[in-house]
């Protein structure tokens, strides 16, 4: 699906459709629900942070991954990147409206995935125990 026919779809009303193989949703939603894109989203949440302080809140984040997903994750307009002209540099992120929206979203389902982890840990000892 190309940009015209996303338009077009959006112009009739039946939009962008995630179930669609060439839908540009399934991107967007790619970048939100990334391992490391939930966790800077939700870790921006709380505070706009420098690159180091963000790379110490989000433990085990290389500084390529994080480099990356940043940038990935401006480009989309969820996170705001704020280089300030001093010696040493400062660049601030923090999060766009659009940002805390989708942060607020994801940080909801990891917080359930937290609740539900012995939930699941015994699912998955019944189903090995069920295959051997």
């Amino acid at each position: 699906m190309d940009v015209s026919e996303v338009l077009g779809r959006a112009a009739t009303g039946s939009g962008p459709d995630v179930n669609q193989a060439m839908c540009p949703s399934r991107l967007i939603l790619e970048h939100v629900t990334s391992r490391w894109g939930v966790l800077v989203l939700a870790a921006l949440l709380d505070r706009s942070y420098r690159f180091s302080e963000l790379r110490r809140r989000v433990g085990g984040v290389s500084e390529k991954m994080l480099a990356q997903t940043l940038q990935t994750l401006e480009r989309d307009g969820f996170v705001d990147r704020d280089a300030k002209p001093v010696i040493p540099p400062r660049v601030d992120y923090s999060l766009t409206p659009l940002g805390r929206e989708a942060a607020e979203q994801v940080w909801a389902l990891a917080r359930w995935t937290e609740r539900q982890v012995d939930t699941v840990l015994t699912a998955r000892e019944a189903y090995d125990g069920a295959r051997s």
